[in-house]
């Protein structure tokens, strides 16, 4: 992945220059390295881990109600390798699209660390120069990544002792990777499903769009069934997952009634879109 000596030093200042060209001054943006062709850039203090910091309190939190037995030091381990696990998936998430990208030679403008996690940044969704194959699989290699990645897990956990610190942290590495690998496949605008319905679309003759259009139509019955799972498991005191489902129903039914709109969710102050 990274560049050789010479090259790296000619892209990385090429890369600097770009991302120049798409930030004003006042956002301080910083070149902090770069992996492949793509420069790994922060924006001021944007890049500080609230996110790992979040993650940690909640895994706390939940360790301490559902094992009230386990001493405060334990408590802390077991949060600190619960969050170093789940965001570890996402990461790795992340970094597949970045190699995908890579692989078939359409980069991702950048990778911005932001509040601790890492976005893919692409100045332009729908550049003329990548082909809606390669689209498809610059989105598809994020949740095809995590759910390679299942078998190992799932065997590790059926290898280590149930109530075991192991089996805590392969639970919560299966679980993650069953929700990125499930859930970023869900055809809403934003993540990774819906790139890849759209750019399907575009693959067997509609315009881009047209497949936009399709893709809001495609949203409404969406929306009504992860609205159905969403009060099916606040029923079963799943309340976790019934504000996920209801997260996302609210979501798919924003662009189905067009109040989420792609160019507006992904557009940046600076006119440039993200992709995650």
């Amino acid at each position: 992945m990274l560049a050789h000596p010479f090259d790296q030093r000619h892209t990385h200042k090429c890369a600097i220059k770009k991302a120049w060209g798409y930030l004003p001054m006042n956002h301080q943006l910083r070149v902090l390295g770069q992996l492949g062709d793509t420069p790994v850039v922060v924006r001021g203090l944007t890049w500080l881990p609230f996110t790992q910091l979040a993650t940690f309190l909640v895994m706390v939190w939940y360790d301490r109600r559902r094992s009230p037995e386990h001493s405060t030091s334990d408590h802390i381990l077991i949060a600190g390798m619960k969050t170093a696990v789940i965001l570890g998936s996402e990461w790795a998430h992340n970094l597949a699209h970045l190699t995908a990208a890579h692989h078939i030679r359409k980069p991702m403008d950048e990778l911005q660390i932001i509040l601790g996690m890492p976005r893919c940044i692409y100045h332009d969704l729908e550049d003329a120069d990548v082909s809606p194959r390669q689209h498809i699989q610059r989105a598809a290699a994020g949740p095809l990544l995590n759910a390679s990645l299942l078998p190992l897990l799932s065997t590790l956990r059926r290898g280590s002792h149930p109530g075991s610190l192991a089996r805590e942290l392969w639970d919560a590495a299966v679980g993650m990777n069953i929700f990125l690998s499930t859930v970023s496949l869900l055809p809403i605008p934003g993540i990774d499903g819906g790139a890849i319905l759209k750019w399907s679309l575009v693959n067997q003759g509609r315009s881009p769009t047209q497949a936009d259009g399709i893709v809001r139509q495609v949203n409404g019955p969406l929306a009504a069934i992860l609205g159905l799972g969403s009060v099916l498991a606040y029923l079963r005191g799943k309340r976790f997952v019934a504000l996920l489902l209801g997260a996302l129903a609210g979501s798919a039914m924003g662009v189905f009634l067009g109040w989420i709109k792609e160019s507006e969710l992904l557009q940046s102050p600076n006119s440039r879109r993200v992709l995650s």
